[in-house]
């Protein structure tokens, strides 16, 4: 019998997974040089945690979903994004009661029923940072510095585009406007958007397909129905981003699809990713700390696609490290077998090839695992207790005297 992974996921082997691995290190070198420490979060919840807050007429909840019965007749959701957790944790563990601002990261699978497309997947790997209890613009200034960090360091080249979806006090009254306007033009729209204008209508502006993105462009702008207070909010982001030196582009149809965004919402956006554009995104929600059971609470946060990071990564040559122990003989190999423990105590990556194969393989080997040291020891090396160690880089060999001594050479 034949098993192959199920469609939409996907096994992250060698070289991938190094790849993966740097761009996990990189986002938590950058996060805890800013203060953000880890929350470690289920992979499954009670599907109306995200219901309640991602929102019942966004695509996630209504087609996205993985949900199913568990035994104890509960309704389970494997989680499609995040924040809705990480906002859980923070009510049912009291965390407001005790810190006055808290700020977390996770890294993690998350799960959608999507059509698998390249940067894509039905599961797919997320890291994400929150920021609980700041209102001040700073803040969100701030996180997006940190967001921008992470691709600089990482080398990806992304456009940040900002805006700002406004509050429970002005938005209402830009989506009667919007649906005034859209329901003039809904022969124009494609299918999918006629049936969000009623139930959904600011997910309209996100729509890739040409007919909706021509209406949308003579659509009313969300920042013309600002109140004061969200207005002063979006500036004072602006004013601190362009502070910080971070370069940006307003898009007043940049909207997110997650309902619980208010005020600055911002995606970083490549054009190498196609149609998957975005690699990192993320905004405020002040009202859903409130709306999942916990005091009223300003929020932001980020999420950025680990998958899609990847995707994006230069291409790098890969750097030679570590020692491959290459023996001839029985007492060549107990030899090694010392070394190798020796060095890895002392925190040298290297390995040592059991198989025993000829001189020329095992040296072949040791050029496959990209090492940059062959330690060679045969038996003129046993006889007068030294090493022989080549430079896998320059071809360069030397004659070394003991552990000690290999070690200061290495």
């Amino acid at each position: 019998m034949e098993f192959k992974a199920i469609r939409g996921v996907e096994d992250i082997i060698p070289p991938e997974s190094e790849k993966f691995e740097r761009v996990v290190d990189t986002f938590k070198e950058i996060v805890k040089l800013s203060g953000f420490k880890e929350v470690i979060l289920p992979i499954f919840e009670e599907a109306k945690l995200f219901t309640r807050s991602v929102g019942e007429t966004t695509d996630i909840v209504q087609k996205e979903m993985y949900v199913f019965q568990d035994k104890g007749g509960r309704t389970i959701a494997l989680r499609p994004e995040g924040t809705a957790s990480a906002v859980r944790a923070y009510v049912e563990n009291g965390i407001y009661a005790r810190e006055p601002f808290t700020k977390w990261f996770y890294v993690g699978p998350m799960f959608r029923f999507e059509r698998p497309q390249a940067g894509r997947k039905r599961q797919f790997f997320q890291a994400g940072c929150e920021v609980f209890g700041i209102k001040e613009p700073g803040a969100d200034a701030e996180l997006i510095k940190v967001a921008s960090d992470i691709l600089k360091k990482l080398g990806i080249d992304a456009e940040l585009q900002i805006n700002s979806i406004g509050c429970k006090k002005c938005r209402p009254e830009y989506r009667r406007a919007l649906i005034s306007f859209l329901r003039e033009r809904v022969n124009e729209l494609c299918p999918t958007c006629r049936e969000r204008l009623e139930r959904n209508p600011l997910r309209v502006l996100d729509c890739k397909e040409e007919s909706c993105q021509e209406v949308v462009s003579r659509a009313p702008k969300i920042t013309d129905f600002l109140c004061q207070e969200c207005k002063e909010h979006y500036e004072r982001v602006k004013e601190y981003l362009k502070l910080l030196s971070v370069p940006f582009v307003e898009n007043p149809l940049l909207v997110r699809g997650l309902d619980y965004y208010t005020k600055t919402v911002f995606e970083f956006k490549s054009s190498k990713l196609g149609a998957q554009s975005t690699v990192l995104a993320g905004g405020r929600y002040d009202d859903l700390i409130e709306e999942i059971g916990g005091p009223r609470t300003p929020a932001l946060g980020f999420a950025m696609g680990i998958d899609r990071a990847i995707l994006l990564l230069p291409e790098s040559k890969e750097r030679r490290e570590g020692v491959f122990v290459v023996t001839r003989g029985e007492e060549a190999y107990r030899r090694g077998l010392k070394v190798v423990s020796f060095l890895r105590e002392k925190g040298v990556k290297s390995e040592i090839d059991h198989r025993r194969g000829s001189f020329k393989a095992q040296m072949k080997a040791a050029d496959r695992n990209r090492a940059r040291y062959a330690l060679i020891i045969g038996e003129e090396e046993v006889e007068n207790d030294f090493f022989s160690l080549r430079d896998l880089e320059t071809g360069k060999q030397e004659r070394v005297e003991g552990l000690e001594e290999l070690l200061g050479r290495l």
